[in-house]
């Protein structure tokens, strides 16, 4: 019966985000608060209370009774949005009422889906508002009563109903639903395939396929924690099957899932809420990132192939790789193609991010379905594919939708209490308008307040509350919340809570310290990007052609002198004289002077060609150095 439902539920979702991507979306208030009565439902019907216990039947009534409330708050908005956005409404008992199952709502299935460490923060802003006027300090506010904070939250477009959770019902959903459909009707498995042949016949060939398939699948999905639970349950134990250390197997995997947070096209879906935030198109958010996510890419390759070569690591054999021939058949290509060509092709035409992705979906589904039809597949099956595909879409939009929708109320209270330029100020205040002293704070900051949350979360978070500690000292909006966004993003791999380290040490059945000091190793370039981003602007766009290449070089060698210290490369055979002679070389390319920049650059390429001569030998050989 649950199974009927949440199927039927998630068709009613998918339905709806299908047709408002093809038409436009209703009414903001409207559009809304139906998104997120058929969300919590969803959400309640997949996470459902007390499920193979003993007090199941008393978990179901719960359940209906929050769904009943909830649903009942939402279609009130939905029947008085005129009137909540033209008469200013007081706060009535019933308001007050529906105010509070409403949040009690969003806050239970958020804990329900992913714990309990987001729904405490939101219950802590909530509480912060009503009665933080008893604090002493610069954190002490001048108090707002619970009429005021309803009307706040549900009778107007800031609180609950505000910007986040309409990105989240509108450009998010789409997204969540195109990528679902994609991975679901064939193109997982073609990501799988495509990675194996790109990366299987080399040194590490196996973490380079993990890395290769997590970015393909994070392109799309969006969710550091479900890469690793989707591709971590293919990717480590091949790695541990080609007798690589469970561990690092396990790292592997954290670090790939995770670097797909941070690249085009939708990093992770904050880069729709970045676009709303700073006012500017979703394409210039997605080309700022663009070369920042390359720089960590080439740098996790060329860690792994160094760690591999270091520790004589296994290739992937011959007869595991799907034969190039089986990977490119047009029935396989043929929907990838036309779904990516259907969303580029809207984006550069100009039409909205919700309608380019109505006309990937819709080309992708044309294409499925008439391969499926020239194939011959059994109707059962492509089915099957379809509401698959709409199951976990609609696992995925509860997630965001109610992380979003608990997002906006936190930003509602923090900015309703002024409690985020507070912070700001004092973080400028102590270090003194000092531009490295402010980002080393904010970047300490960020990550202790990203632990436990997801990505879009957690950027929502640390957007509101740190971005203006840096804007406050001249630095560039974009660049601000790039910042905050990337140490953010990598929190899910630093502990003590990292949330993707947990589940990849659970697939590998490896200690999580021994996965987070691997990711950490691997990840390490992920920490300096954002301060390369700082120092040069460039690297997001922010300059001209000359400019851009500069920067593009100096921070290409650098990752790559980095790389070459963190994987260990060989040249004299000492480690610690190795990688002093690379941090040397890495530290000259980033002096602003141009020869010695080049003096740098042409230095790290002189050292990598002497590195290779052994690394090469020794992989010939196949004997551990």
């Amino acid at each position: 019966m649950r199974n009927r439902l949440l199927i039927t539920v998630a068709l009613i979702l998918g339905g709806f985000i299908f047709y408002t991507s093809a038409n436009g979306p209703f009414e903001s208030l409207v559009h809304r608060s139906i998104f997120l009565a058929l969300v919590i439902v969803l959400g309640l019907l997949t996470y459902p209370l007390g499920v193979n216990k003993s007090w199941r039947p008393v978990g179901v009534v719960i359940d209906c009774l929050v769904a009943l409330g909830a649903v009942t708050a939402c279609l009130f908005v939905t029947f008085n949005a005129d009137k909540i956005l033209t008469t200013l409404p007081w706060a009535t008992p019933s308001d007050m009422a529906m105010t509070a199952i409403l949040v009690i709502a969003i806050l239970e299935v958020a804990r329900r889906a992913i714990g309990w460490v987001f729904p405490l923060l939101v219950t802590l802003g909530i509480i912060y508002a009503l009665f933080g006027n008893h604090l002493s300090g610069p954190l002490s506010h001048r108090g707002f009563d619970v009429s005021f904070v309803t009307e706040t939250l549900f009778l107007g477009d800031l609180g609950i109903w505000g910007m986040l959770l309409g990105v989240a019902a509108t450009t998010i959903a789409a997204f969540v639903l195109f990528g679902s459909l994609l991975l679901h009707t064939g193109g997982g498995q073609t990501f799988i395939d495509i990675s194996m042949r790109i990366g299987g016949r080399s040194q590490g060939g196996a973490a380079k396929i993990a890395t290769v398939a997590s970015s393909l699948f994070a392109m799309v999905s969006g969710s550091a924690v479900a890469n690793v639970a989707t591709t971590g349950n293919f990717t480590i134990p091949m790695m541990k099957r080609l007798k690589y250390p469970p561990a690092f197997a396990g790292g592997v995997e954290a670090v790939a899932s995770t670097g797909g947070q941070i690249a085009p096209p939708i990093l992770g879906s904050a880069a729709f809420i970045m676009a709303e935030i700073l006012g500017v198109s979703y394409v210039t958010i997605a080309m700022a990132a663009a070369l920042p996510a390359l720089l960590f890419y080439v740098a996790v390759f060329v860690t792994l192939h160094l760690v591999a070569v270091r520790n004589a690591l296994p290739l992937v054999p011959e007869n595991e790789l799907p034969a190039w021939h089986e990977v490119l058949q047009l029935k396989r290509i043929t929907p990838i193609v036309a779904a990516l060509g259907g969303l580029f092709g809207g984006v550069l035409n100009g039409y909205s991010i919700q309608f380019a992705a109505f006309l990937g979906i819709a080309l992708l589904l044309v294409s499925f379905l008439l391969f499926a039809f020239l194939d011959r597949m059994p109707a059962r099956q492509v089915l099957r594919s379809l509401i698959s595909g709409l199951e976990d879409a609609g696992k995925g939009m509860v997630i965001i939708g109610v992380l979003l929708a608990g997002a906006q109320i936190l930003v509602a209270m923090l900015n309703l209490t002024g409690i985020g330029v507070t912070l700001s100020t004092l973080v400028v205040s102590i270090a003194g308008e000092q531009v490295l002293l402010v980002a080393l704070i904010v970047a300490v900051i960020c990550l202790i307040m990203g632990m436990g949350i997801p990505t879009t979360a957690a950027y929502v978070l640390v957007a509101a509350v740190l971005a203006p500690a840096l804007t406050r000292i001249g630095v560039e909006p974009l660049v601000a919340h790039l910042f905050v966004f990337y140490f953010a993003t990598i929190s899910v791999i630093t502990p003590p809570v990292c949330i993707a380290v947990f589940v990849a040490a659970g697939i590998a059945q490896a200690s999580w310290i021994k996965v987070a000091g691997h990711a950490i190793r691997l990840g390490a370039t992920t920490y300096i990007i954002p301060f390369l981003i700082l120092a040069y602007p460039a690297l997001i766009g922010l300059g001209d052609a000359w400019d851009i290449t500069l920067a593009a070089a100096r921070a290409m060698a650098f990752v790559l002198a980095f790389a070459g210290v963190i994987g260990g490369a060989r040249l004299l055979g000492n480690r610690w004289v190795d990688s002093a002679l690379f941090a040397a070389v890495g530290l000259l390319t980033l002096v602003p002077n141009m020869p010695l920049s080049l003096i740098g650059i042409s230095s790290l390429i002189g050292l990598y060609i002497w590195a290779w001569k052994p690394a090469k030998s020794i992989a010939l050989q196949g004997v551990k150095p």
